[in-house]
């Protein structure tokens, strides 16, 4: 079968046809970097286990469901942007305040 796509179609790739690669990677390494914090902290592997859920498990389905359609790493490159430009000015125009 051939298919034809819109030229304004975005067709991306995706691991296991839910999440992008570059979102799977990313995902990983959080994975990760909490597996190691929480064998680190951590003796019972019970306790191992729930913690990483916990934590492990919020960042997934973010991922996977996104906000906004959005991909994750975009989201998290808005944020990092948000929070080091972080700047609100309050003038007064007309007898009336406003906030940018």
């Amino acid at each position: 079968m051939h298919f034809i796509f819109p030229k304004n179609y975005d067709f991306k790739s995706k691991l296991l046809g839910i999440i992008d690669y570059s979102t799977a990677i990313l995902d990983l390494i959080i994975g990760i970097l909490i597996y190691l914090l929480v064998n680190l902290i951590f003796e019972n592997i019970n306790l191992k286990i729930y913690v990483f859920t916990s934590l492990f498990f919020p960042v997934l389905l973010i991922s996977i469901l996104g906000i906004n359609k959005e991909n994750i790493i975009s989201i998290v490159i808005y944020m990092f942007k948000f929070f080091k430009n972080q700047n609100i000015y309050l003038y007064k125009k007309n007898n009336k305040f406003h906030i940018i």
